[in-house]
């Protein structure tokens, strides 16, 4: 699969867990996903992580009382920060509280998704309780030439 093909399965992907009611530390498309859980899920369907990935168990409030970076720690075993305009599917990641906490999945930027309130949603980054948090983007795949 090429590089645009691959982006393009990530958006249909995670467009199709729009409504997913938002549980926590769940990955199941329809059944409830939590903003780590959705990148787990819709990447995974895509082939692009190893199905069944273990992620550590937290609590639904982590990142008001521990400052380990363990969501950023997983995103960078598979991708790599970047300093260029988002493109679809890439992943933003977000800081609420002590450490990296929230995460998104890009489709058009500024438009993201993912699991925000009570359930996976579309929205738009420029969201100020987003935009105010944003710690960068990360992406899969070599920045282009």
């Amino acid at each position: 699969m090429t590089e645009a093909e691959a982006r393009a399965a990530i958006v249909r992907e995670a467009r199709s867990w729009v409504g997913t009611p938002f549980r926590h530390a769940a990955r199941l498309r329809g059944a409830g996903a939590d903003c780590g859980g959705l990148l787990l899920g819709v990447y995974s369907a895509v082939g692009l992580l190893p199905e069944g990935l273990e992620v550590p168990i937290y609590s639904p409030e982590f990142m008001k009382h521990r400052g380990d970076e363990w969501l950023l720690d997983l995103v960078e075993k598979y991708a790599h920060r970047v300093d260029r305009a988002p493109l679809p599917g890439d992943i933003v990641l977000y800081r609420f509280g002590r450490c990296v906490s929230h995460s998104a999945i890009v489709t058009a930027w500024p438009e993201v998704i993912h699991a925000w309130g009570t359930a996976v949603v579309p929205d738009d980054e420029r969201n100020p309780a987003l935009a105010e948090r944003r710690v960068g983007v990360w992406s899969l795949w070599p920045c282009p030439a």
